[in-house]
């Protein structure tokens, strides 16, 4: 058989493998309400993730997702007072900024993404300890559900976060595969230089994929925010590293040009299997970092 035929179906092959095995060690695992539990758990992950598409779709990468995700859970706490639901907006705005201002350093003064995405990481990482004074800050919890109690609700059993993750995932895959964007992204991840050739602005539709990174990234860590009632410098502290593996395992490779969001879900999936199954497994922390590690050398 061809093995070219085979790599876009590996994802979901794997995918199906991986559940098979977990559902072996524990027969609860396929439980309809716990799968549930477990897809809504990994919502921040999988909206993290989305946005890091984007930047490796383009054959970059954002290495700044997990502090400005850091960073909005601070914002979100301190400003929710006095700016109220706004906060949300001012938040995704603040973070498509933020990968805006990536972007540019990248395009404009030919800095690799990975080193202009670090610095900005880093910008982030510094806002959220001074704004937070290096602590955990706490939401007004009756104000929390008042505005933001809807995200992490229920209805008929479906938590709200899984509705959240899949407008958010259709939006993000009308942009790729239904809107000049996508398909200019596309041709940047496939050969920037003959995209240049063929009259692309290669720079702007480059800072855009980055400003839609940050601004997702944002979103995940509003979310945090949300689910924790609270903020600190270093909530998602671990989930970089399994954000991008769900990418690079869904099948958009680092080179760009292929794959895409729907990837990513899969990949999602792909953490989240390998996350239970460590859990099943008594793997602590540490370790479970050291094996996505592995799995993204793999």
């Amino acid at each position: 058989m061809n093995l070219e035929r085979i790599k876009p179906h590996l994802p979901w092959m794997t995918l199906a493998m991986l559940v098979v095995i977990v559902s072996l060690i524990d027969p609860h695992f396929l439980n309809p309400w716990s799968m549930l539990s477990l897809a809504a758990d990994i919502v921040p992950l999988f909206i993290m993730a989305l946005g890091i598409t984007f930047a490796i779709y383009i054959g970059g990468i954002d290495l700044s997702a997990q502090s400005m995700a850091n960073m909005v859970t601070v914002v979100a706490t301190v400003l929710l007072g006095s700016m109220g639901a706004w906060v949300a907006v001012f938040c995704v705005l603040l973070g498509a900024a933020l990968g805006a201002f990536s972007g540019f350093v990248t395009t404009r003064f030919f800095v690799p993404s990975f080193i202009s995405t670090l610095a900005v990481g880093g910008v982030a990482y510094s806002v959220a300890q001074w704004l937070s004074g290096q602590r955990s800050v706490s939401m007004d919890a009756a104000q929390r559900d008042a505005l933001f109690g809807w995200m992490i609700s229920k209805t008929g059993g479906i938590p709200h976060e899984l509705i959240i993750a899949a407008v958010l995932l259709a939006i993000c895959w009308f942009i790729e595969r239904r809107t000049v964007i996508g398909r200019n992204l596309k041709a940047i991840g496939a050969g920037e230089l003959a995209a240049v050739a063929s009259g692309i602005s290669v720079a702007k539709y480059k800072t855009a994929a980055f400003a839609l990174s940050g601004a997702l990234a944002a979103f995940a860590g509003l979310l945090f925010a949300v689910k924790l009632s609270g903020g600190a410098p270093s909530v998602a502290n671990g989930f970089l590293l399994p954000a991008i593996v769900a990418v690079l395992v869904g099948g958009t490779p680092l080179t760009g040009g292929v794959g895409g969001v729907i990837n990513t879900m899969i990949g999602t999936l792909i953490v989240a299997v390998i996350r239970a199954s460590m859990l099943y497994l008594d793997v602590n922390a540490t370790q479970q970092q050291m094996f996505f590690g592995l799995i993204l050398i793999a």
